[in-house]
């Protein structure tokens, strides 16, 4: 019933950008939680950001606090994840999700609370 679909990622160097976007296929995307998540190979899948419906409030793991924003579009039914100063830690594949409420609650950073997933887009940073 509800497709994402993620895009923007790439390979950069060190301290590189990339800006990565979900784009949701949704009668209304206003009230949902959206986040991002990532993992590398031989990984648990791990939080990245989440941001409620409104925008209003946002949450990141601490490994990204500082460096990625998370941002949406609800005109455009779209999440973004903009990362600046990329380490080679940062490599994985990101998914975005969401899930069927319109704010965040206190357990949004286990994958299981989201209901909906993408298929994942790669962003591999190199030394």
């Amino acid at each position: 019933q509800v497709q994402l679909v993620e895009s923007g990622g790439g390979l950069v160097q060190t301290g590189g950008s990339l800006r990565l976007s979900c784009a949701a296929s949704v009668r209304t995307f206003n009230n949902y939680c959206m986040g991002w998540f990532r993992q590398a190979p031989g990984t648990e899948r791990e939080f990245v950001a989440s941001i409620s419906w409104t925008g209003t409030t946002t949450h990141y793991a601490d490994s990204v606090k500082g460096r990625f924003t998370i941002s949406r579009d609800n005109a455009k039914n779209t999440v973004y994840l903009q990362m600046d100063d990329l380490k080679p830690e940062d490599t994985a594949a990101y998914f975005c999700a969401a899930r069927r409420v319109a704010y965040c609650s206190s357990d949004y950073v286990q994958a299981r609370s989201y209901d909906y997933w993408g298929q994942g887009t790669q962003v591999t940073v190199s030394s």
